[in-house]
This record gives C-alpha cells, structure tokens and sequence, in this order.
C-alpha cells in the first residue's frame, strides 16, 4: 500500500494539519487562560460584601469579579444564539423551497 506524500515537507497527506490538531492549539491557549484566571483569584481573596436585591453576602473579590464575568458574558451569548438559530431555520426553509435533499 502506497501514501501519497504532501507537496509541502516530507509528510504523508494524513499527517499534515487538520482542524483536530489546530484544536489542540486553542486547548492549551485555553488552560493558560484558566492559569491566569487561577491566579488573579487567589491575588484577590479579600472579602467583600454583596448586596444583590434581597441577597446580602460576602465572598472574595475575585470569584465575585469572576462571576460577574461569566454573568455578562452568557447575557451577550444569548443574541448570537438567538441568530444562529435563526440562520438555521432560514437555511433550513430554503432547503425545503427549492427541494434540495437534506
């Protein structure tokens, strides 16, 4: 059995870059992140008071600032959702219009 080998270096076709290897990329960008996430909150451990409608608590400073983070970003996911779905349904309906097999 023969490998046809790629223009660019001495690799196989198999072995060249795929979208799983670039993968692993974003995987380590990702635990450097958390590292860094991990070590801003235990520099901020000072207990603050929170006041949040009838709620009042303390917790440290950088899970509060952390939460807070997490709290907005899943408020801004919501419209991308909101229109990927709405992407998929038109995709979906144009599929159907035109008869093109799913």
């Amino acid at each position: 059995m023969s490998r046809s080998v790629s223009t660019k270096g001495n690799l196989p076709d198999e072995m060249r870059r795929t979208k799983i290897s670039f993968s692993w990329i974003i995987l380590l960008v990702g635990v450097i992140l958390l590292a860094f996430l991990l070590v801003f909150v235990l520099q901020n451990l000072a207990s603050v008071r929170i006041h949040f409608l009838t709620a009042d608590f303390t917790m440290p400073l950088g899970v509060a600032l952390l939460l807070a983070a997490i709290g907005g970003a899943l408020i801004a996911a919501v419209p991308f959702c909101a229109r990927i779905l709405q992407l998929r349904r038109a995709t979906r309906k144009s599929r159907n219009y035109h008869g093109a097999p799913r």
